[in-house]
């Protein structure tokens, strides 16, 4: 397992009708990017993004029409505002990958954050039980967690589905050293007192699922990281890690869960956390199947 986004490549359409679990991309794609972030620096290629986002808002229809869907119906935009939403939430979401990149490979220089509430998670190492982070595909934990170099604990493990094309991966390995993540056992890192942080906003089709409301309609969570959070005797909490300027990102943190509850439960308070983050940041809504299937 290993986190991965997404591509810029035009191949990386998500089917209309759900996600499938696979990310796709050119291997060529990623090289040129690796190229710019490495010998020209990230502001260039912010610039080259500008170029190859504006090309896949233009020939990405799935991707595009499901975007359009979920403004205007799910958040209530008008048509031109949706457009001009999509054309932005294909850039930042470029950015996000190239962001990734550069932490990967030693340029943190360029990055400033913010943390709202990260005494949250101060007291939640200082408890000595772990914890379990809900999140989402919105803004980049990753590159948050990259921004954090071990103020609050050594290490945060990352539970993803390993979706991303095996050559792409293999360059992206050899080339940067791999993620900074660590692939765990859950029941053995909760024990040494570490975090795990698991997106949660990602149903794939045959998988069981819990059905809740989601900005006015219905949707279908995974089920199995509500399982993770209410199994373990360890605090949970919902993080999210947008983008709030070129270079920064705003992580937030929201009460931990510290009473035993039931994964609908828990699903619950989530997705009103979800709708409240979705709403202030729609730009960075980074989901390109149909969510309300």
């Amino acid at each position: 397992m290993n986190y991965q986004q997404g591509s810029l490549d035009n191949d990386s359409e998500q089917p209309t009708n759900g996600w499938d679990g696979k990310t796709k991309g050119s291997l060529a794609g990623y090289k040129i990017f690796l190229f710019f972030i490495k010998f020209l620096g990230v502001g260039i290629a912010y610039k080259l993004l500008r170029v190859v986002t504006y090309y896949y808002y233009l020939f990405a229809a799935k991707p595009r029409k499901v975007l359009y869907d979920f403004y205007q119906n799910a958040l209530q935009f008008s048509l031109a505002e949706a457009k001009q939403l999509t054309r932005r939430n294909f850039y930042i979401f470029g950015q996000t990958l190239v962001d990734r990149t550069a932490f990967l490979l030693g340029q943190d220089k360029y990055f400033s954050h913010t943390f709202e509430n990260e005494q949250y998670l101060l007291d939640m190492r200082d408890g000595g039980k772990g914890g379990i982070l809900l999140s989402a595909h919105l803004g980049n934990w990753e590159t948050a967690g990259n921004l954090l170099k071990g103020r609050i604990t050594p290490t945060i493990n990352i539970v993803m589905l390993d979706a991303e094309v095996e050559n792409v991966k293999k360059f992206m390995e050899s080339s940067t050293g791999g993620s900074r993540f660590k692939i765990i056992a859950i029941k053995d890192d909760l024990l040494r007192n570490e975090f795990v942080a698991v997106h949660a906003d990602r149903y794939m089709e045959g998988a069981k699922y819990i059905e809740h409301e989601f900005l006015g309609r219905m949707a279908k969570f995974p089920y199995g990281p509500f399982v993770i959070a209410s199994k373990f005797d360890a605090p949970v909490t919902f993080v999210f890690a947008p983008k709030d300027g070129k270079y920064s990102y705003h992580l937030s943190a929201t009460k931990p869960i510290d009473e035993k509850m039931k994964p609908e439960e828990i699903a619950k308070l989530y997705v009103q956390e979800l709708e409240r983050k979705v709403k202030a940041y729609p730009e960075q809504w980074f989901n390109y199947f149909n969510f309300f299937k």
